[in-house]
């Protein structure tokens, strides 16, 4: 009997995903682990195994389509097994409202999550997606047959000698007709890119560059994101308070344990993760701002779970450092860090994205001064933390120079008042001028 293949459903949040790529063809066949389709969450993108044998019989949705969860997306089954010819729509629950545990298994059997199937350096993983290749087709020149960005290219010259396009680059070609053949490409082997058809589009004159104008459809993470910015401005009635923080000693600290904690767990200390373990301090001591509001009710956390706002491409991530208030400097560096990484490789497990009661979102490293969070629901409150910029200060009735860190904190009126705040914005700014409580 034919499986159905679902839209997976990922986290709590989840309610569409984005299909950036099949890696199988109808009747191609199937093995069980077997990557069978990517696709893009708000937060990730991963790839997803098969669990049966078979062949690949019915693909509903193509690339760039946004599929609810728990959408049939296609079929798994015997060669010529009769499916239908259009998708059955959403899997709907028993009569109870909820499918029992083996029911859930049945109809998710076909579906496993893999972020890193084949081991292949980051260069190769680049030019493979780039040109839409499948990695498990290439053998590895690498140690431990590891796959190598020459492996990926020399196997792009092996291919067919067709036209190779983008699918974006093939979209706006055909939309402006542009012939492919006047295109030369600039990408991995020739390979045509947005940029080398925009580039034909600007030589055309004053009409033809009106048409290279690029639209891009709100999809994926970023329409996630600019979803849930709109209903938390909408929802939550933010206040902004602002302090300067003298981060003197502060640097005296970091500059102290720089090469304890590098030998200790091989990542250099940042002021982010001072900043991270002063906050962590700090909620532990003021529970309204270590809280959130879910359905009418304000939920005071025992954990203190830090998300830290971290800048993908087209996109922001939020990673969660867990109970940060019981963990040392050293500990936080490390696993600040490798979180981050993940991250920006998008390889976070959903687990790693989900429980902050409170985030922080830094710009430190841009020449921004400070700014306005919005409130990451259901949280209660944000901080947003500026550059640290040497500035003359009166200290003593006189003027020194002193390395000073605008910080903005953006909370729920709904939740806390301005005096709360205040206080929890105020001891924040007493522990990082005086860090070496944060050693105790």
């Amino acid at each position: 009997m034919a499986k159905e293949i679902f839209m997976p459903k990922l986290s709590s949040t989840m309610e569409a995903g984005t299909l950036l790529q099949w890696f199988k063809e109808e009747g191609d066949p199937v093995s069980m682990g077997e990557p069978l389709f990517e696709i893009m969450t708000d937060k990730i993108n991963i790839e997803v195994e098969s669990y049966e044998d078979g062949f690949l019989l019915k693909k509903y949705f193509q690339a760039d389509d946004e599929i609810p969860v728990n959408q049939i997306i296609g079929y798994i089954g015997q060669k010529n097994e009769q499916v239908p010819d259009e998708s059955p729509g959403i899997s709907s629950g028993d009569s109870e409202g909820e499918k029992s545990s083996e029911s859930k298994k049945e109809c998710l059997a076909n579906v496993a999550i893999t972020t890193d199937k084949v081991r292949a350096t980051p260069a190769a993983r680049r030019v493979s997606k780039e040109n839409q290749i499948d990695l498990s087709l290439i053998s590895g020149s690498g140690p431990n047959g590891r796959i190598q960005e020459k492996d990926v290219l020399q196997f792009l010259v092996q291919r067919d000698n067709d036209v190779k396009m983008t699918p974006l680059a093939k979209k706006i070609a055909k939309s402006n007709q542009v012939d492919p053949d006047l295109i030369t490409g600039s990408g991995a082997n020739g390979k045509i890119v947005k940029d080398d058809v925009t580039k034909v589009l600007a030589s055309r004159g004053t009409d033809e560059q009106t048409a290279s104008v690029l639209r891009k459809r709100l999809t994926g993470m970023r329409k996630v994101i600019g979803e849930r910015m709109q209903l938390s401005v909408n929802t939550a009635p933010h206040v902004t308070l602002t302090s300067e923080i003298d981060m003197s000693k502060a640097k005296e600290l970091r500059l102290q344990l720089l090469s304890t904690i590098e030998k200790q767990v091989g990542y250099r200390l940042s002021y982010t993760e001072i900043i991270v373990k002063a906050v962590g301090l700090v909620l532990s001591r003021h529970p309204s701002v270590n809280a959130s509001l879910i359905d009418d009710e304000i939920v005071y956390n025992d954990e203190v779970n830090i998300g830290l706002a971290v800048a993908v491409e087209d996109g922001l991530l939020v990673p969660v450092l867990k109970n940060i208030n019981t963990k040392g400097l050293a500990a936080i560096t490390r696993e600040a860090k490798e979180i981050g990484i993940l991250a920006r490789q998008q390889k976070l497990h959903p687990n790693q994205m989900k429980g902050s009661t409170f985030t922080i979102s830094n710009l430190g490293m841009y020449a921004i001064d400070a700014f306005t969070p919005i409130i990451n629901l259901p949280e209660t409150a944000i901080l947003g933390v500026g550059r640290i910029q040497d500035k003359p200060v009166v200290v003593n009735q006189a003027i020194e120079i002193r390395p000073m860190m605008t910080v903005s904190l953006s909370f729920d009126h709904r939740v806390i008042d301005g005096a709360p705040a205040a206080e929890f914005l105020t001891e924040l700014k007493r522990v990082l001028e005086y860090p070496f409580e944060l050693l105790v």
